[in-house]
């Protein structure tokens, strides 16, 4: 066995020691030698073909603290000094922006409950509401990570991590609607319970996030890094112009001398048509048309029908006599 799977078969044991509830400090000690040198690479990759072998993801997912903290600091190494354009640059902004915005929330909360009421708030409220406006905003980083970056990485075989990741992001949705509801419904309640449940939220949203940047940062970016060139950051880095940016405006790539190539069409498959998006078969295509509940006729531009669908409810009658007939005479004389 190879020194890389022998080192992989001792973190496997050391995860499942910490998950029977061993002391993290005591594991620490007695693998010292070899966790030295372990990358955050092989830690997510490690935890990942633990799932594959069968321990659920959940616990991988309620234990994953533990792990960070006993391996904090293989995992803390300087990240790579990335240019201002680069995908996982605009992220980490991101995440330092909203953890501000954690702290601007705490302090208002904080300013509303020194006021001492509700009518003596006015400037800490407006405040608030500024913040929950930008929280509002911040779901546009989730949504890029979500549809942009977790599929490339799950292409590249890291599978594990982003829906890890993903399950976190949903967990911090559901703190965020908790404070949109309390900040909403806040003149039904007194002002101490507002107060009470404001503080609180404040303090699992600032827990919340900085933990969960806390792993992005220092495994999955990571390990995006190591697997995706940099055609493929900057296939990614189009998409989330796409998509669109909260918290700040990126620098555009050629602002920084970056050339974004147009991406390469897919090559036809054999039997399958390719498109921008993707490529299907005909078969497929056909299926898709018949399957929607609406009636589709494609007129050419010579006014020639050229297709109909066959859906299970249809509006007119057709025949397949029409193909290639004009479609003025396909209709009486008045319409």
């Amino acid at each position: 066995m190879s020194e890389e799977s022998e080192r992989k078969k001792t973190v496997k044991t050391i995860i499942k020691r910490l998950h029977k509830g061993e002391d993290p400090e005591k594991v620490r000690e007695e693998y010292k030698d070899v966790l030295e040198g372990l990358s955050s690479h092989e830690i997510g990759m490690i935890e990942q073909e633990l799932i594959d072998e069968g321990m659920p993801r959940e616990e991988v997912h309620s234990f994953c603290d533990v792990h960070i903290a006993m391996l904090r600091e293989n995992i803390e190494k300087p990240t790579p000094e990335l240019p201002g354009w680069h995908p996982v640059h605009i992220l980490m902004e991101e995440h330092s922006m909203m953890l501000d915005l954690s702290e601007k929330f705490r302090n208002a909360a904080k300013g509303i409950k020194a006021s001492g009421g509700f009518d003596a708030a006015g400037a800490s409220i407006e405040e608030l509401n500024h913040v929950v406006h930008h929280l509002k905003e911040s779901e546009n980083h989730y949504i890029r990570e979500e549809n942009v970056l977790f599929p490339v990485l799950e292409k590249h075989g890291i599978k594990e991590p982003p829906a890890i990741m993903w399950t976190e992001h949903d967990r911090i949705r559901e703190i965020k609607k908790e404070i949109y509801n309390l900040v909403d419904t806040r003149k039904a309640m007194t002002f101490n319970n507002f107060i009470r449940q404001l503080e609180e939220l404040g303090i699992t949203l600032s827990e919340t996030l900085s933990s969960h940047f806390y792993k992005e940062n220092n495994i999955l970016f990571p390990m995006g890094l190591k697997v995706i060139d940099e055609p493929g950051w900057k296939g990614i880095r189009k998409e989330f112009d796409g998509l669109g940016y909260c918290c700040f405006t990126p620098e555009p790539p050629k602002m920084a001398g970056v050339e974004m190539e147009e991406p390469v069409a897919a090559e036809e498959a054999q039997g399958r048509l390719a498109f921008e998006t993707g490529d299907m078969s005909e078969e497929e295509i056909e299926s898709v048309f018949n399957s929607l509940p609406v009636d589709i006729t494609f007129v050419d531009k010579d006014d020639k029908v050229r297709y109909f669908s066959q859906s299970p409810e249809r509006i007119f009658v057709r025949t397949k006599s029409v193909i290639g007939r004009e479609v003025r005479q396909c209709h009486p004389q008045k319409s």
